[in-house]
């Protein structure tokens, strides 16, 4: 059995990846109704929206206590948002709680290689919520 055939039979739905020139996947979902483009970081512990992209997804802050790090970035200070939803194609995730900093070293090293940029990473939490199973070869993920 093809792992398509077997994961739709299980109810999962199939999400396109999009593969960019650094090697991430990339794909589109909607935080509060509003669309947006969203790296898949299986390394990211946590789904992260850019600062700059509160006002656009109707994002309410609350200070945090968790420093960010990664992607060449470190001590980055850090807000969160909570009871946003989440839509990954048809699927829902209500009441989702997203990390939010600074992410213009990520969209910088993206544009530097003709990439466009991203709102946010969709990390472990999100992945392990939706029991994500990611297809490399076919360039797409299920989710549940």
């Amino acid at each position: 059995m093809e792992l398509r055939e077997m994961m739709t039979s299980k109810k999962f739905t199939r999400i396109p990846l999009k593969r960019l020139a650094t090697g991430h996947y990339k794909t589109t979902a909607k935080i509060n109704n509003t669309k947006g483009d969203f790296i898949i970081d299986t390394g990211a512990s946590s789904t992260c929206v850019a600062y700059s992209f509160a006002s656009l997804f109707n994002l309410e802050l609350e200070p945090s206590e968790i420093k960010a790090a990664g992607a060449g970035a470190s001590g980055m200070e850090t807000h969160l948002s909570k009871e946003n939803d989440l839509i990954i194609k048809d699927q829902i995730v209500p009441n989702f709680t997203l990390v939010l900093f600074d992410l213009t070293h990520v969209n910088n090293a993206l544009i530097e290689v003709n990439e466009s940029p991203i709102h946010g990473i969709f990390g472990a939490d999100l992945l392990k919520k939706c029991r994500a199973v990611i297809d490399y070869g076919r360039n797409c993920m299920y989710i549940k």
